[in-house]
């Protein structure tokens, strides 16, 4: 049986943005996917809410996902904040595996405010899916973290990408790649790690 998918958007751009709606086409290869907005994105305010709020609106998506897939394996994928709220949905609800596109490991980009406490508390399986020039999440620091962590974790690297795992024009022609190559090299990545998760359907 196909998992579903419940993709979150980043801080700055709604789940309508060109790069999710790529995303989410991609995504549909795998499994059925399903998209929504935290609520002050819904609300057309700049700033996003607090984190208990955020996790809230996070919960509320998935048992309303849920109830349109019953019985069916759970992923929870995101952009950037949407990825780090799902890893804190994951410690309160039960989901099969975790993906994320760009994980804000440093807060404003400051190496030493890093986001780990929840990623050294996961027990869900996690891909982290990065670009090599991401300031959010530099990967050496990563790499620290991630031997810390109890939840089995993978990573996936886009060379040369930045926090949309956009890569330069001058790289791709260089390398004679194109950003939807890569793309497809990071949803293969995506593919196999959600392949050899042990699938649970409630």
């Amino acid at each position: 049986m196909r998992p579903f998918l419940l993709f979150a958007p980043g801080a700055g751009a709604p789940s309508t943005h060109p790069w999710m709606q790529q995303w989410k086409e991609r995504l549909q290869t795998i499994g059925d996917v399903e998209i929504f907005d935290y609520t002050y994105m819904r609300e057309h305010r700049k700033r996003p809410d607090p984190l208990p709020k955020l996790i809230a609106a996070h919960r509320q998506a998935l048992a309303a996902a849920r109830k349109k897939n019953p019985n069916t394996a759970t992923i929870v994928i995101g952009k950037s904040m949407g990825g780090r709220i799902g890893c804190h949905v994951s410690l309160e609800e039960k989901v099969d595996g975790l993906v994320c596109l760009g994980y804000p490991l440093c807060a404003m980009g400051d190496r030493t405010k890093l986001r780990d406490e929840v990623l050294r508390a996961l027990t869900t399986p996690i891909l982290f899916v990065q670009g090599t020039r991401d300031s959010l999440c530099p990967l050496d620091l990563l790499k620290r973290v991630r031997a810390d962590m109890k939840a089995p974790n993978f990573l996936h690297v886009v060379e040369g990408g930045d926090h949309s795992l956009g890569v330069p024009k001058r790289q791709l022609q260089g390398s004679g790649q194109t950003q939807d190559d890569l793309d497809q090299q990071a949803l293969k990545a995506i593919v196999g790690f959600v392949d050899q998760l042990p699938m649970s359907a409630d």
